[in-house]
């Protein structure tokens, strides 16, 4: 190490990786083409900025999972109870 470094990298993009974010909902829900999926995962490796917003949105299809289809479709607008998560009231 040479003076002034205190043992931690930094990762800095490449200048010629542009930003993915408008590629991420797609990218964690697995519905990008190959070359796509390839890009993304190549750039989270060398942008933090991007990871960050990845790593924000990593567990939605987890979160998606926990609704049926028919929740998907009604809307929060059609849910039923005190909590708004679709528990009847009796």
């Amino acid at each position: 190490m040479t003076g002034g470094e205190t043992g931690t990298s930094m990762i800095v993009p490449h200048p010629d990786s542009a930003h993915v974010e408008l590629l991420l909902g797609a990218y964690v829900l697995g519905a990008l083409g190959h070359a796509e999926d390839t890009r993304v995962s190549g750039h989270l490796q060398v942008c933090d900025a991007c990871r960050i917003a990845y790593l924000d949105m990593a567990d939605a299809p987890a979160l998606l999972a926990m609704f049926s289809e028919d929740d998907l479709l009604d809307g929060p607008d059609d849910l039923d109870g005190p909590d708004g998560l679709g528990e009847q009231t009796p």
